[in-house]
């Protein structure tokens, strides 16, 4: 069932969101996570719902702490939304069921912390059933936590029988869905970040279906290694060293690109100031790490990006957040900006890059869930998605 197809007049509806935003002096500083659940926000206001609202913020350990109170959320969400935001001090309980309870149309009741509650993090039946009581309809609008199974997330929903994605979540999934079964040619993966380990499921499965995968970042040594390609002091999981050839073999056996770093930028050091050194070739001297990639390297990336029907990014180059070694994320993103096709950028380190050099609104689509999207990348099936289709348990 779609958001638009849920009865939601007069019902008090229990919307989990991600509101785990950046506070600073009891402030928050990036209300970026708020607004992307407005849409569905307004829409079930404007359709008459109590709109109850649960998301977790920070790391508690399982208790209340008062470092992570949504006090300065609803403060923000309150002036979004340009009207008053009901509280609570709890998630569950009397309070929490009370406020519910007397919701008009139209209002907002956000609850506390849900992870002030040991119960959300393991997925406890008994808070599930506590949240259950609050609500007659479930919607999930937190694609960032699809992939945890917590109470909200998963035990929750398969309480409830009408339930649904919000604009959030379906826009994920509609997008991942459309670049993972049908993507326009030719399909390029580029995949970066500092540990193979990371990304072993997602190679493995998007061999099965791109053109050609661009790879960077720390994993790209393993690789490099993995060839008998010295690589100095460079990061290497050298447990992974069979792994990363029995994945360039695979590669191979199916006509599928794989495009490694073929100059670097080094340092000796691994600091933000350490003076860097251009490798024009694939092999870096002893004594030096990569945190780059080489001025070559990303014509040919950024040629191969501009090129494709459909990318898929995630993962930085380098070490974006020092100028010295941010020159291959910064032209990756600048690649997925100039490219006709359809861009995504999978969550985490990457939406982070691309907001950084300021290309956000020149790709398709940004994700908002970096091991969600991971885990949609990998093939599998995440917990939240799974329980909106879920038959009802009691």
């Amino acid at each position: 069932m779609r958001l638009e197809d849920l009865p939601v007049e007069n019902r008090r509806v229990f919307v989990r969101v991600d509101f785990n935003v950046p506070l600073e002096n009891g402030r928050v500083t990036d209300d970026g996570r708020i607004r992307a659940a407005l849409p569905t926000v307004e829409f079930l206001r404007d359709k008459g719902a109590r709109v109850i609202l649960g998301s977790h913020l920070g790391r508690p350990k399982g208790e209340p702490d008062d470092a992570f109170r949504m006090t300065p959320v609803a403060g923000a969400l309150a002036n979004l939304t340009e009207g008053r935001v009901v509280t609570s001090s709890d998630c569950v309980g009397d309070e929490a069921q009370s406020r519910a309870d007397a919701l008009a149309p139209g209002e907002i009741l956000l609850l506390e912390n849900l992870r002030f509650h040991a119960g959300e993090k393991k997925n406890d039946p008994e808070f599930a059933a506590a949240l259950n009581a609050l609500c007659d309809v479930y919607v999930n609008d937190a694609f960032g936590t699809c992939h945890r199974a917590h109470a909200s997330v998963d035990g929750l929903p398969r309480r409830v029988a009408e339930k649904a994605g919000g604009f959030l979540v379906q826009k994920e999934i509609d997008t991942f869905a459309r670049v993972l079964e049908n993507p326009a040619r030719p399909f390029v993966a580029v995949l970066g970040g500092a540990k193979v380990v990371d990304k072993i499921p997602v190679l493995e499965n998007l061999v099965e279906k791109v053109n050609a995968i661009i790879v960077g970042g720390g994993m790209a040594y393993t690789f490099l290694k993995a060839q008998g390609i010295p690589v100095g002091a460079s990061r290497v999981e050298e447990g992974l060293l069979e792994t990363a050839a029995r994945i360039l073999r695979s590669a191979r056996e199916k006509g599928v690109e794989v495009m490694l770093p073929s100059d670097h930028v080094a340092a000796q050091t691994f600091a933000a100031d350490a003076p860097p050194r251009v490798f024009e070739s694939p092999e870096i001297e002893d004594g030096w790490m990569g945190l780059d990639i080489g001025p070559g390297s990303i014509r040919r990336y950024a040629t191969r990006v501009e090129g494709a029907g459909t990318v898929i990014w995630n993962g930085p180059m380098g070490v974006f957040e020092w100028d010295a070694f941010g020159a291959g994320t910064k032209a990756l993103a600048g690649a997925m900006a100039a490219c006709a096709g359809t861009t995504v950028v999978g969550g985490g380190d990457s939406a982070a890059a691309i907001r950084r050099f300021g290309h956000a609104d020149a790709v398709t689509h940004v994700s908002t869930g970096g091991g969600a999207s991971l885990e949609l990348l990998e093939g599998k099936v995440l917990p939240g998605l799974a329980a909106l289709s879920s038959d009802p348990v009691t």
